[in-house]
């Protein structure tokens, strides 16, 4: 896709002393993802060349005119205050919907200000976050954007009714599952090519 772009970021990474991994780490995305980019089969959204140019350290204008946001990608994003669920939770999202470009936050307020930056088609969201609730977020995001599906993500199914009256697609007891996420994508309320397995 952008040789280019491949090229600066894996000059960049080395040059910071980063593995694949530890920046992966560090911006919230599998490692894989960074291994896409640096092949030059995917390129990153703005969003995420905001990321990389902090934990890189350099002008963000530098990674942008290397790479273009790419429209065919659609936007995925997850949820969920405890980096460890968060991490495993992105590469099984990754392996479902490879074509997605796929985004964790801890903090509710960065999600909302990425959903405003850009099209989101899909977000999981923990419904107990930190001082802040998955509900409340699931409204925000429906403000911002009627079409975003919204499928929650908690260890209480308690939770279930609650949920529903949010205007969300669906509902999942955690742990998250390739098997669990490819369910809730048949019954989302907009679908979307996700270049899964059956999609």
């Amino acid at each position: 896709m952008s040789q280019f772009f491949s090229d600066t970021l894996r000059k960049l990474r080395t040059e910071k002393g980063l593995s694949q991994q530890a920046l992966a780490d560090k911006i919230y995305v599998t490692r894989s993802t960074v291994v896409r980019w640096e092949t030059g089969s995917r390129l990153p959204n703005a969003a995420m060349i905001s990321r990389l140019s902090e934990v890189l350290g350099v002008d963000v204008n530098i990674l942008l005119s290397a790479a273009a946001q790419s429209d065919e990608c659609p936007n995925v994003i997850m949820v969920d205050d405890r980096k460890l669920i968060l991490t495993g939770g992105l590469s099984i999202l990754e392996e479902v919907m490879p074509n997605a470009a796929v985004m964790g936050f801890t903090q509710v307020s960065d999600a909302i200000e990425y959903a405003k930056a850009n099209r989101v088609a899909l977000a999981f969201l923990d419904i107990e976050l930190r001082n802040a609730s998955g509900l409340e977020l699931c409204r925000e995001l429906l403000r911002i954007n009627s079409r975003t599906n919204v499928v929650y993500l908690t260890a209480y199914s308690e939770y279930a009714l609650d949920a529903w009256s949010t205007g969300a697609s669906g509902f999942m007891l955690k742990p998250i599952t390739p098997q669990g996420v490819r369910k809730q994508l048949k019954n989302l309320r907009y679908p979307f090519w996700t270049g899964g397995e059956g999609a």
